[in-house]
């Protein structure tokens, strides 16, 4: 792949970086996006962009990638690998912290595997250490201090500490007390130096008080004594605190010689969670952008569907303005596109966000496009933008536009994406131009892929002339002298560079004089190109607006033929109601007929005869009407061989319904088996509702007996044996 620094810079690829570089989570996650750079290898660019898109997508859904920071751990790893060192209280938290925070992440792409496949594949070769995190916590408060049980000796220090606090306590206020009544003291009392409660002696009665001198006031009025009471117990208590500072170090190397074994595995646990960091901020910045992945296609193409320059969109929108979408597209049969029209109308920021999005695409980070674009990977993307005057090599801007051009002609191949802004620039107009045409003929034989900008007429011609390539231009609005900012395919630009002298306010006749010194042939041709133009753009209103007339129109016309369907299919149902009613009342007519004769002469043998020879009379008509079809052999066996196929799944479903069947009658048989058992040996209750077997008026149980309940009917009560009544409902409790 060759993709320079001097190309991400011309694209200003450092630029979005560092927009990124707000959406890091950590230290890390920013450099990380800082050294972001195109990837070479094809099966990592697509893992990678896969993975940013996964990311994107748990934005959306409740099921969000629990990434909320980590440590950088730099010095506990660097003390990891020196013997007889051991880690901060705070530091071995921040461990646990990171352990916790990847077992997190495994577990949950673990369970989603199905929305992350390509996140989830990406940690199954990391290491996870869950069994490490309570062996830290269990001797490490969350307050980063070691707590009492962390050794059983840790634990006897403290508690004979405490003991002699108190004894001190006690001591000192005795002494203070005692102080206090001879009247000895300053009005503050007392004092703290050192970490030591001290009195606060007045500097008259120093000698007056035994004890130990630690200070004096800044007037030397005070003078703070240790009182001699509590000196010794002091003593035997910074022998405690120096014993208990011995032992929390021996725990804290204890922990620390438990945890070199895992120094590569944290290290690689942080390489991890940077590079998820830097995935989650490319996402972030994905959303900032309205970012996404686009069809990404075998065959070298670029189709930039509503696409947006993403630098150009943040300061926009924080300005309050719009932004103005480009679509282009380049592939084998437009493998080069010029670009022309007048200059601040576009060109350049249109070249450069086709350049900037492929190289976006390349480091894998999605692009603000439409969803129908599509994109291919290049191994080589050229650039030459900008005023590029070397002082320290003492080139020209022509000069040195040279050198590159002797670059892009030993580096373009079929593979290869370049951009040029101003082809041919910086030298004679004619010489330059011709010199141009040549390197546009070689770049176009070796089949690249380019976009070039262009205001010389020759360079237009030529993109006119060849089969493969294709002129396109910035729209301008001749009216108001405007640049529209919109990209049209198909048709080279005018410069308007006598309209834009005027809209800058230079002088109508210095505009006339310059006229008359250009050629005719150029002006005419010029405003051929500008004519040209403004009928398109009439041609583009109309038609926009005859497609308008044309959908209304079209509407109108679908809604017509779906009434006119409907009131045919209501006519068509009305006649079959019509003709059925009719033969109705025509049956009933003959039927009504042939039963008269029947009730006057009551001869059976007649009415049947009558009937026979009516029904055949209507069978006649029917087949009349409606014949059989008739079927030659084959249609006959056929069918005769799909109605026995018929017959044989009738029977098998059936054999298999009577197995379900069966099935279903003896589990209905158990449950009511079960009921009987459990109503046999119900206990019946006041207020359940019963009835007498094999009768129907229910009643509710007044009182139970041992063998008889009182049943009250509302109008009377009865007693019935307990065999002979069946529970119709239980009493609510």
């Amino acid at each position: 792949m060759y993709i320079t620094d001097k190309t991400l810079k011309d694209l200003e690829f450092d630029t979005v970086l560092e927009s990124m570089r707000a959406y890091a989570l950590s230290d890390l996650g920013k450099e990380g996006i800082s050294k972001l750079k195109p990837i070479k290898e094809e099966i990592e660019l697509l893992a990678a962009l896969h993975r940013t898109d996964e990311f994107l997508t748990s934005f959306s859904n409740n099921n969000r990638i629990p990434l909320q920071g980590f440590h950088a751990l730099e010095r506990p790893i660097l003390l990891l690998g020196i013997e007889n060192t051991y880690i901060e209280p705070a530091a071995l938290l921040d461990i646990a912290s990171n352990i916790t925070t990847l077992h997190e992440i495994k577990v949950f792409l673990d369970k989603f595997d199905l929305l992350y496949p390509h996140l989830n594949e990406q940690i199954q070769d990391i290491t996870d250490i869950p069994e490490v995190i309570p062996f830290i916590k269990d001797k490490i408060s969350v307050f980063a201090e070691i707590e009492d049980h962390a050794s059983t000796e840790l634990k006897l220090i403290r508690k004979e500490k405490r003991e002699i606090e108190s004894q001190i306590a006690g001591s000192f206020d005795r002494a203070l007390q005692k102080y206090l009544k001879l009247d000895y003291l300053d009005d503050i009392r007392e004092s703290v130096v050192d970490g030591k409660r001290v009195l606060a002696v007045q500097a008259t009665h120093r000698k007056k008080v035994q004890g130990n001198l630690l200070g004096t006031s800044k007037t030397g009025s005070i003078i703070f004594i240790l009182p001699q009471a509590t000196q010794k117990l002091d003593q035997d208590l910074q022998l405690l605190l120096l014993k208990e500072q011995e032992e929390i170090i021996r725990i804290l190397k204890d922990i620390t010689d438990t945890l070199r074994p895992y120094k590569a595995v944290l290290e690689q646990q942080i390489l991890y969670l940077t590079q998820l960091d830097v995935t989650g901020a490319k996402a972030k910045y994905a959303q900032a952008i309205q970012g996404i992945l686009p069809k990404l296609s075998i065959e070298k193409k670029i189709n930039l569907k509503l696409a947006y320059h993403p630098l150009l969109l943040e300061i926009n929108r924080k300005k309050g303005l719009n932004v103005i979408p480009q679509s282009i597209e380049l592939n084998e049969k437009q493998q080069i596109i010029v670009i022309s029209g007048p200059n601040a109308g576009g060109k350049s920021i249109t070249l450069k966000t086709i350049g900037l999005l492929q190289v976006m695409l390349q480091s894998g980070i999605l692009v603000p496009v439409n969803e129908k674009s599509e994109m291919s990977f290049f191994d080589t993307i050229l650039t030459d933008i900008g005023d590029n005057q070397s002082i320290e090599n003492q080139l020209s801007t022509y000069s040195y536009r040279l050198k590159n051009m002797r670059m892009f002609l030993k580096r373009c191949n079929a593979l290869t994406l370049f951009l040029i802004d101003e082809f041919g620039s910086g030298s004679d107009p004619e010489l330059g131009g011709a010199l141009a045409e040549v390197f546009f003929e070689e770049f176009y034989n070796k089949k690249a892929f380019g976009v070039i900008t262009t205001h010389y007429t020759n360079i237009k011609a030529l993109a006119d002339h060849l089969e493969n390539a294709a002129n396109a231009n910035m729209q301008f609005d001749k009216q108001s002298l405007q640049p529209l900012y919109e990209l049209v395919t198909g048709q080279a630009g005018s410069s308007f560079t006598f309209e834009v002298a005027q809209q800058n306010g230079i002088p109508f006749n210095l505009i006339n004089r310059a006229k008359k010194r250009v050629s005719g042939s150029k002006v005419r041709l010029d405003k051929t190109i500008s004519k040209l133009q403004s009928e398109r753009n009439k041609f583009i209103r109309q038609s926009e607006s005859l497609e308008v007339e044309k959908g209304k129109t079209g509407m109108q016309a679908q809604e017509l033929v779906e009434k006119q369907g409907k009131m045919q299919e209501k006519l068509e149902q009305f006649y079959l109601l019509y003709e059925t009613q009719q033969k109705m009342l025509q049956y009933g007519r003959a039927i009504n007929e042939m039963a008269n004769h029947y009730f006057q002469s009551d001869n059976k043998k007649q009415l049947l005869e009558t009937f026979q020879k009516w029904i055949q009379a209507e069978k006649v008509k029917y087949v009349k009407k409606n014949p059989p079809k008739k079927l030659n052999k084959v249609e006959k066996k056929q069918i005769q061989k799909t109605e026995e196929k018929k017959d044989e799944t009738l029977k098998t479903i059936e054999k298999e319904v009577l197995k379900e069947v069966e099935v279903i009658k003896e589990i209905k048989q158990e449950e009511i088996r079960e009921k009987a058992i459990i109503i046999e040996n119900y206990q019946f209750q006041v207020g359940d509702t019963v009835r007498i077997k094999e009768g129907w008026a229910q009643g509710t149980v007044e009182k139970v007996e041992k063998k008889k309940l009182l049943i009250n009917y509302g109008s009377f009560t009865t007693l019935a044996d307990k065999d002979q009544v069946e529970l119709v409902k239980k009493v609510k409790q």
